[in-house]
């Protein structure tokens, strides 16, 4: 399989949505229905707000599964980026379009609550070791010599997951989830 090529598992779940398979929608809800309502939550600090964007996503999804296109990505990175820019938009609803202060503000929140889901997707997606060693570090408060007992490894591989783990994570400052859409991605949600 090409490296750009997407798992199976996503292009059959395209397909299954495209036929009309109401268990697809069921399976796809299952996997990432907690993805899209932590990241709905996490930028609209509203759980109603989170449970219609939820909706309003898998809606969309099911209305529009030929709108994915495999080529530009896993199906997971796809429905991200649509809980995101709904997310975006019932900001932007709820905080109307006031002055300019209003709309510095808002756009701080944005990237706040991008730049947190970006993160929380990156640890999410980064291999168990690298995560591991960042939760018993940042999470549970443990040096690296602590971490590395934990995890059985040698400190130097402690440090090692450590470092890299925080290199993976800083990007989640440098690439914002938000922006134009790659092509293909069809019509707006």
């Amino acid at each position: 399989m090409a490296k750009n090529a997407p798992p199976r598992w996503d292009r059959r779940m395209q397909q299954r949505l495209a036929r009309g398979e109401a268990a697809a929608l069921g399976e796809l809800y299952d996997r990432f229905a907690s993805l899209v309502h932590s990241q709905a939550h996490r930028m609209l600090d509203d759980e109603t707000a989170a449970d219609l964007v939820t909706r309003e996503v898998f809606g969309y999804v099911w209305e529009n599964p030929d709108a994915y296109d495999p080529k530009q990505g896993s199906m997971r990175s796809w429905v991200a980026r649509l809980t995101h820019r709904q997310s975006v938009r019932r900001l932007r609803e709820q905080h109307g379009r006031g002055d300019a202060d209003d709309d510095g503000a808002l756009e701080e929140r944005v990237h706040r609550a991008t730049t947190s889901a970006r993160a929380d997707y990156i640890v999410a997606s980064m291999p168990a070791p690298l995560r591991a060693a960042l939760e018993l570090a940042y999470v549970q408060r443990r040096d690296y010599r602590q971490t590395a007992a934990d995890l059985g490894v040698t400190e130097d591989e402690a440090r090692r997951r450590l470092r890299l783990g925080l290199q993976l994570l800083s990007t989640a400052h440098t690439r914002p989830l938000e922006g134009t859409s790659p092509p293909g991605y069809g019509r707006p949600l």
